[in-house]
């Protein structure tokens, strides 16, 4: 995995009060690809690709206690799957704008907003990125979004960026070594 950027005082201190972790999905847990495979009666089957370090990131977090969830505005069986096996926390699909569901999980999770890192990567998660503690861009994430982050992964989207968000977290709260020592398969 890549190396974390040099973590300031600041980002640590963001990054260790994080116990809801919560991203987009398109463009985030996926490279942004979206793969449709024609069917003869004329419908489409879609395809999406997730990445098995960000995988293990979520399984790591899992482990460590955190909660996990996903808001995205496309409904998806593959990401339904992914998200179970992950134990996803919060599945939101079909979210044409995000706040709504944010704001539910927030209440159900009982945390306040400093309490909730958010990995994004366009237009529609900065009205979220701006109320969490921790604001995570993936690394080709447009430059709005760059912007508006507190933290942004070397790491491209569906290529390891949230494993690395999810190190930047268990690092901060100087849990780490002990996770590399419970991570399973």
């Amino acid at each position: 995995m890549t190396e974390l950027k040099k973590i300031s005082p600041a980002l640590k201190k963001r990054a260790s009060q994080i116990k809801v972790l919560l991203m987009d999905v398109d463009g985030t847990m996926t490279d942004g690809s979206v793969t449709l495979l024609s069917q003869n009666d004329g419908s489409a089957l879609e395809i999406k690709t997730f990445d098995a370090h960000d995988g293990q990131g979520l399984t790591l977090a899992h482990t460590a206690g955190l909660r996990t969830g996903c808001i995205t505005g496309r409904q998806s069986s593959a990401l339904m799957r992914r998200a179970q096996e992950m134990k996803m926390d919060f599945i939101y699909m079909k979210q044409p704008l995000k706040m709504p569901a944010y704001e539910e999980i927030l209440r159900k999770a009982g945390v306040a907003d400093f309490a909730v890192g958010y990995i994004g990567d366009d237009l529609p998660d900065i009205p979220l990125m701006k109320r969490a503690g921790l604001a995570v861009a993936v690394g080709d994430a447009v430059p709005e979004v760059k912007k508006a982050a507190h933290y942004t992964t070397k790491a491209l989207a569906g290529r390891g960026a949230v494993r690395e968000a999810v190190e930047l977290i268990l690092k901060s709260k100087g849990i780490w070594e002990e996770m590399i020592d419970k991570a399973r398969a």
